[in-house]
């Protein structure tokens, strides 16, 4: 964990939306959900995923183009990392796959813990199951708990939306707070432990 770690700093939570869509209703649910933290979380939503080159692992070496570089960089700042991402075609998008590819090789990556929302309002669990085993296999630590479903009405909801919404608040706060509360049992639990 981050410098944050241990003290009374907030936890930095890198949070990283799935769709490329300006009225994203996985944004939007990162966004209010900023808006929404506890004192002991700083949520910062990655605004960077249409910026990404595609994957090509020949560019994965030493001279990283800059926005992958600058990617890392804020994977390997924070605490733990937020993902909200929508399904297509019963899979993960492209976009955001392209994104897991760069930090499949990084070494700020493994053994980052993430939690992962579902903002669909139906069915939607093939993206969340495949997110899931991606996840686990690049190395990162799940957060079960903290990974929960926080069902939207549909495409086009912005923030305002949510934040109007009393139910989806209380949703979203106690998966804030679970999320912090996981985040420093681990803390201590690493401190006892000596790793």
């Amino acid at each position: 964990m981050t410098v944050a770690a241990g003290g009374n700093l907030p936890l930095q939570v890198l949070c990283l939306s799935g769709s490329l869509r300006k009225r994203s209703g996985n944004t939007a649910l990162l966004r209010a959900a900023a808006a929404l933290a506890p004192t002991s979380l700083r949520l910062t939503v990655y605004e960077g995923l249409g910026s990404l080159p595609l994957f090509n692992p020949d560019d994965d070496m030493a001279n990283l183009p800059s926005v992958v570089a600058h990617l890392r960089q804020k994977v390997g700042r924070c605490d733990a990392m937020l993902v909200a991402c929508p399904e297509y075609a019963h899979g993960v998008p492209g976009a955001f796959k392209n994104l897991l590819d760069w930090l499949v090789g990084s070494l700020e990556f493994p053994g980052k813990p993430v939690a992962l929302w579902n903002a669909s309002a139906r069915e939607s669990h093939h993206a969340q199951d495949a997110l899931r085993d991606i996840l686990l296999t690049m190395a990162a630590r799940w957060i079960e708990l903290a990974s929960v479903t926080i069902p939207l009405p549909g495409a086009g909801c912005e923030e305002a939306d949510i934040l109007a919404d009393a139910a989806q608040r209380a949703c979203i706060q106690n998966a804030l707070s679970v999320l912090a509360a996981e985040l420093r049992k681990a803390e201590r639990e690493s401190r006892n432990t000596g790793s």
